[in-house]
């Protein structure tokens, strides 16, 4: 019996040294700076990364480690955040402002180092840094090691498509402005594709982003929302498409002619060029769920080319897309994701933390004037179970944790909501004001975690897309109404919930998620609508150590950014 121990232990080291050797080390500099960029016939400054925009596509393998030395030449402060990687051991590296660090100062530098540790998919990154991330993000993609087969049909060809949004103004300027009237910002004058607007829009038609197909192939598309501020729609006409990952993790593959995708999240998609040699617009707009509220209401575009199709003489067949309040398209397109079966992925079931979080929207009083110009004088917030989410400014709260510095933060944010009421329903507007604070919510390390996340009609019901870093969880239900522990809970999908990092809380509904909080640090959980988060909808979790150095937080690199 020993020696055949022995043997399997053997055999276990020879695979993992054999993984480990197959590992690569990447390089790069991200040189963060202010580049003229033009589009909507007009010339701006825009900060991007190396003078491009989007920025550059980073591609490895997991299992690879990225190094990237980012210099800050730009006249702002910047951090970038690696959307959707774990950061196992490694939450300095993380990148959310005064969270993880304090952000890289004009003229100095920082560099990232991390793993990736069991993931393949999409991923992308992107500032963390005030309203930076409109122009600075790129793609993230995380190939299968070596040798080890997608579970799929390989693709011919793989397309990174980045969905955006662009303001024919200074980015900066319009967030300023939001700052300081305590209005609504500016909405976005035009979506892209690949940091291009399209034929529908003014002095736009030479530059629309076009992909050359072959009659037959099959191609991976590479979806990322990289938009600042809205949930997106996007087809390919007279396509089919056959969803296969979400958020760097596979899926059970199904076909839908449409995919909605909120900010942060990844999808991706097969497309076999199957039809009449021609040119198809690819397109996307806004899925919009917020009561008279403004949006940008134009549609980007790309083509679709296949190589044997004659030469260009009428515009390309436009698709059909649902309209912009159609939350039975959207609903019934989440409503089909499912995760494939693997070892490394259980869903938890003993609970030991449940907790029950609503989000949404409020209003904070103010005297009238200049800077409360929100409905009826006064000023936007937003919350988690009523506390409006302030950030430090002399330290992050990693350092605060780190250190033992008093004072930063309290480890009181609520488990429930403070005040139960008709969350979706016509609610007092006694309740519509929260209260500011730096609250977070401790976890003992490996404890098992389910989080209700409880849309509220404070100010309107929303579809907000919640990021948590650090971590991917278990979307193990969802619904519209409130939440009923009673009868909803007897609906969980327990078997092969989806496997995500950014979720879309439905609008006036609920979404459930689970995870194993087996990561120490401070990890951030807040919407991705950059507004919303501005206006204080987030809140972080305090994951403590666990038994041994491998499970608890590292010492912070030594050129970690001074506040």
């Amino acid at each position: 019996m020993q020696r055949k121990i022995h043997f399997l232990a053997n055999i276990f080291a020879i695979i993992l040294s054999l993984s480990l050797a197959n590992a690569e080390t990447h390089y790069h500099q991200f040189v963060v700076q202010a580049t003229p960029v033009k589009r909507l016939c007009r010339t701006h400054n825009i900060i991007t990364v190396n003078g491009q925009f989007p920025g550059p596509t980073l591609e490895v393998r997991d299992g690879d480690a990225l190094v990237v030395k980012v210099i800050n030449s730009a006249r702002y402060n910047v951090t970038i955040h690696w959307h959707g990687i774990r950061q196992m051991r490694t939450p300095w590296a993380d990148g959310p402002e005064y969270v993880t660090q304090c952000p890289i100062q004009p003229g100095a530098s920082y560099t990232y180092r991390f793993t990736i540790e069991n993931q393949e998919g999409t991923l992308w990154w992107h500032a963390h840094s005030r309203w930076l991330r409109a122009t600075v993000y790129g793609a993230l993609i995380i190939h299968p090691k070596l040798n080890v087969p997608y579970p799929f049909q390989k693709p011919m060809t793989e397309i990174p498509l980045l969905l955006g949004e662009w303001w024919d103004r200074d980015i900066i300027s319009v967030q300023r402005q939001a700052i300081f009237t305590g209005a609504a910002p500016n909405v976005s004058d035009a979506y892209t594709i690949n940091g291009q607007p399209g034929d529908l829009y003014r002095c736009s038609r030479k530059e629309t982003a076009k992909f050359y197909v072959k009659s037959g192939e099959t191609v991976l598309l590479r979806i990322v929302n990289a938009a600042l501020n809205q949930e997106l729609f996007f087809t390919v006409a007279n396509h089919m498409l056959t969803v296969v990952g979400n958020d760097a993790a596979y899926n059970k593959p199904f076909a839908t002619r449409v995919v909605m995708i909120g900010p942060g999240q990844t999808t991706n998609v097969l497309l076999t060029a199957d039809q009449p040699a021609g040119r198809y617009y690819m397109a996307a707009r806004a899925y919009a769920t917020s009561q008279n509220a403004a949006f940008d209401n134009t549609t980007t575009t790309a083509i679709l080319e296949y190589h044997s199709s004659p030469p260009p003489s009428t515009r390309p067949l436009i698709p059909a897309l649902p309209r912009f309040n159609d939350t039975n398209s959207a609903t019934a397109y989440t409503s089909q994701l499912r995760s494939l079966p693997t070892n490394n992925n259980r869903v938890p079931t003993q609970i030991d933390e449940n907790l029950f979080f609503t989000v949404g929207l409020g209003l904070v009083n103010c005297t009238p004037g200049p800077r409360c110009q929100g409905p009826n004088n006064t000023r936007f917030a937003a919350s988690m179970n009523n506390v409006s989410f302030v950030l430090p400014r002399t330290t992050s709260l990693l350092q605060a944790y780190y250190q033992n510095i008093p004072g930063v933060f309290t480890t009181d944010f609520p488990p429930v909501p403070p005040i139960a009421f008709d969350y979706t329903g016509n609610v007092s507007r006694g309740l519509w004001q929260p209260r500011r604070g730096t609250k977070l919510y401790k976890l003992k390390y490996s404890s098992n975690v389910q989080v209700v996340l409880q849309d509220t009609a404070i100010v309107s019901t929303e579809d907000h897309p919640l990021h948590l870093h650090g971590y991917h969880f278990y979307v193990v239900g969802q619904g519209f109404g409130n939440f009923n522990p009673r009868r909803d809970t007897a609906r969980f999908n327990l078997v092969d919930p989806p496997l995500r990092n950014t979720i879309n809380v439905p609008v006036g509904g609920w979404t459930v998620i689970r995870f194993v909080a087996d990561n120490p640090g401070v990890w951030l959980m807040h919407c991705h609508i950059d507004s919303h988060l501005r206006w204080g909808l987030a809140m972080s979790f305090l994951v403590e150590n666990g038994p041994g150095k491998m499970q608890s937080v590292q010492p912070p690199p030594p050129d970690l950014p001074p506040c």
